[in-house]
C-alpha cells in the first residue's frame, strides 16, 4: 500500500502522488501572532509535523513552509491597548509560538515567512489580479471580485448567493457584498509604520493575499499540499484558492485540514474564553505528553481536551519511556542510525499509509511494548532487543521517541522519577500476572492492595494491566 491521503477539496481519499517524484512541497497556515498560543493552536502544527516526518521516513524530501501573519486588525488593536508598538507586540508572540512548537517537538520549517516581509510579492499579485479583471480599487483599497471567478465556493462546496458578506468594508460600497479585501487602505488612527506605499495609496495587505503570495514565492506556481486547521477552510482557504487560480497559478494540488480541539464540545479559542495557554499546560504536564495527546486522535477527528486527556497521555508517555529506559539498560542502547535504518512493522506502516491513522499505529506500538515488557520479565534479551528497536523506530516516526535528543529534558526531574516509578510498578504487575497465572489469588490480591496503599491504581483489561496514580486526596 502507498500513502493515501484525504483531500478536503474532493472529499475523497486516494493515493498521494507528488508533483515531482521524491519531493513534496507543503504550505501550512501558521499563527496570527496577536496573542499567546493555546493548546488549540498546536493541533495543526503537530498533525502536519507527523505528516512531514512520515513523508521523510518513506524517502521524500519535504519543503515545509509555515507562515506568520504579523499584521492584522486585532494585532494593531491589542498592541494599541497595551501601549506597545504593533511590531514589538507581534514579535513577542511570534517567539512564544516558536517556543511552543519547539516544546512539543515540531520540526522547524524550511521557511517561516512573515506577511510584512513580502509586500513586493503581494503588490505584484494584487496588480496581476486587477489586470486579469478579478479585482478592483475602491477608495484606496482593492477587492477581489468574487463573481468574476466562476469557481468561487468550490473548495467548500458553497453557492455564492448563500454566503455572508465579507466584513472588509460597507457592503453597499462593493460590487458584491461578498468581495474581500486584497489591499486595505490605511485607517485613521493607525500608526504610520503599519502601512506601505502602493499604486492605490498607503495601506497594508489583506489577510488572504499574503498566503497566496508567500506560497508562490517559496513553493512555485503549483505545489503539493496546502494544510491548516478546519476553521480556515472558509473564508481563508476558499479566498486563497480563488485569488491564486484567478491570477493563473495552479496553487495547491491537495488540501488537508486538521480538526479542532474542543472543551465541552466547543472549539477552543480566545473568543470563547476557553483557551488553555501552552505555557500553563506545560507547567503541569511533560511536553511529550502534550504532543502525544494532540497526535493520538486522528487528525481529522475532533479532540476533546480535559485534565483527564492530559493525565491519560502523561501516564501513557510514562509507560512508553519506562519501557525504552528499562530495555536500553538491559540489552543496550540503540543509535539513531540503527533506529531510522530499521524496517518498520507492517501493521504500523499500513496504519500510517491509511491517511495517517495514528490511533491504529499507536495500538501496534502498545502491543510491541507489552511484548517487550514480557520479554524483559522472562529474561529473553533477544526478543526484548527486537521490541526496543521496533518501539523506538515507530515512535521516532511520530516524533515521540523517548530516547531522542528532543526529549532528553523529559527524562530529568519529575520525568526521571516517573520512569523509575514505572519500572517498579511494572515489576509488581509482572509478579501479579504470574501469581494469577499460577492461580495464587492471595499473592495477586496482596500485590494489588500494596500498590493501592501507595496510591497506584491497577486496571485489568483485555490487553493487560495498566496503572495510574490515584486522584483521591
Amino acid at each position: 500500500m502507498t500513502l493515501h491521503l484525504f483531500d478536503t477539496a474532493t472529499r475523497t481519499e486516494g493515493p498521494f502522488e507528488p508533483r515531482e517524484p521524491g519531493k513534496v512541497g507543503i504550505y501550512l497556515c501558521g499563527p496570527t501572532v496577536q496573542s499567546s498560543p493555546h493548546v488549540g493552536h498546536l493541533r495543526s502544527a503537530v498533525a502536519f509535523d507527523v505528516l512531514q516526518r512520515w513523508l521523510e521516513r518513506t524517502g521524500h524530501d519535504v519543503t515545509m513552509v509555515r507562515n506568520v501573519t504579523d499584521i492584522d486588525d486585532k494585532t494593531l488593536a491589542k498592541a494599541a491597548d497595551a501601549g506597545v508598538e504593533w511590531w514589538a507586540w507581534a514579535l513577542r508572540h511570534e517567539r512564544e509560538f516558536q517556543d511552543a512548537y519547539a516544546a512539543v517537538g515540531v520540526k522547524q520549517p524550511a521557511a517561516e515567512p512573515r506577511a510584512t516581509g513580502h509586500i513586493p510579492e503581494i503588490l505584484a499579485l494584487v496588480s496581476r489580479l486587477i489586470d486579469a479583471g478579478h479585482a478592483y480599487e475602491l477608495d484606496g483599497s482593492v477587492y477581489f471580485d468574487v463573481r468574476s471567478y466562476a469557481d468561487y465556493g468550490t473548495l467548500t462546496r458553497q453557492a455564492l448567493d448563500d454566503l455572508t458578506p465579507a466584513p472588509d468594508a460597507p457592503a453597499d460600497d462593493k460590487r458584491d457584498p461578498r468581495d474581500f479585501a486584497l489591499w486595505k487602505a490605511t485607517k485613521s488612527g493607525e500608526p504610520d509604520t503599519a502601512s506601505w506605499d502602493s499604486p492605490w495609496g498607503r495601506g497594508r495587505p489583506g489577510w488572504h493575499i499574503e498566503c497566496s503570495a508567500m506560497a508562490r514565492r517559496y513553493l512555485g506556481d503549483s505545489f503539493d499540499i496546502h494544510g491548516g486547521g478546519l476553521d480556515l477552510r472558509f473564508p481563508h482557504h476558499e479566498n486563497e484558492q480563488a485569488q491564486s487560480r484567478g491570477a493563473g497559478y495552479g496553487f495547491a494540488n491537495l488540501w488537508m485540514h486538521s480538526a479542532w480541539v474542543t472543551q465541552s464540545g466547543a472549539k477552543m479559542s480566545k473568543s470563547l474564553g476557553n483557551g488553555l495557554l501552552v505555557s500553563d499546560v506545560l507547567s503541569r504536564y511533560p511536553a511529550p505528553a502534550l504532543r502525544l495527546a494532540l497526535a493520538q486522535v486522528h487528525y481529522r477527528s475532533m479532540l476533546e481536551y480535559s485534565d483527564k486527556t492530559m493525565e491519560d497521555a502523561a501516564a501513557t508517555w510514562t509507560r512508553l519511556a519506562g519501557f525504552v529506559s528499562r530495555a536500553s539498560e538491559k540489552v543496550g542502547a540503540l543509535t539513531l542510525e540503527q533506529v531510522r535504518g530499521s524496517d518498520l512493522p507492517a501493521p504500523f506502516v499500513e496504519a500510517m499509509d491509511d491517511d495517517l491513522s495514528v490511533p491504529r499505529a499507536l495500538a501496534h506500538v502498545h502491543e510491541t511494548v507489552r511484548a517487550g515488557n514480557a520479554a524483559l520479565t522472562a529474561g529473553d534479551d533477544e526478543a526484548a532487543s527486537q521490541a526496543l528497536l521496533q518501539v523506538r523506530a515507530m515512535l521516532d516516526a511520530l516524533g515521540l521517541d523517548p530516547a531522542s535528543g528532543c526529549w532528553a529534558g523529559a527524562a530529568s526531574g519529575d520525568g526521571a522519577a516517573m520512569v523509575a516509578l514505572d519500572s517498579l510498578v511494572q515489576s509488581n504487575i509482572a509478579a501479579r500476572a504470574q501469581a494469577r497465572a499460577d492461580k495464587d489469588w492471595a499473592t495477586a490480591d496482596e500485590i494489588r492492595d500494596r500498590l493501592a496503599q501507595a496510591g497506584i491504581v491497577i486496571e485489568d483489561g483485555a490487553d493487560g494491566a495498566r496503572w495510574s496514580l490515584s486522584t483521591e486526596d
